[in-house]
């Protein structure tokens, strides 16, 4: 019997087994959440932005969901930290799928979901400060 997490490159299981950026953030200037109907994973990212310059000063994720969607939160945390918003917005699943080296294609659907999340998250942290 094959080992279910054998179908991971060693990129990924590290960032699934010891992520950087998982936890809940105090005082985050912004959420973004989504939930992937089809498979039931749920992301939350949390953002702290310089007001001064749009930047990302610091981010942290909590994911309900399988090794693949834990990596990719991690790496899109990693990929997004001291980012502009506008650089921030530009990071898409390809670059996730590039920092883990690949997903098995069974999983792609993790990178989107991080792409997404973050998207949201600035999404809505442009609403407020707007409003």
């Amino acid at each position: 019997m094959q080992n279910k997490f054998e179908q991971y490159n060693k990129e990924v299981m590290k960032h699934f087994l010891k992520p950087k950026y998982s936890g809940k953030m105090k005082n985050p200037d912004v959420i973004g959440r989504i939930k992937n109907n089809m498979c039931g994973d749920i992301m939350e990212v949390y953002l702290k932005i310089d007001k001064k310059t749009n930047k990302i000063k610091d981010i942290k994720f909590q994911t309900m969901g399988c090794a693949a969607a834990i990596a990719s939160s991690d790496v899109l945390c990693e990929l997004a930290k001291g980012k502009t918003l506008q650089k921030a917005k530009k990071i898409d699943k390809k670059k996730i799928l590039e920092k883990l080296r690949g997903l098995p294609s069974i999983k792609m659907h993790c990178s989107v979901l991080g792409e997404k999340t973050l998207k949201k998250a600035i999404e809505e942290y442009e609403k407020k400060i707007i409003s």
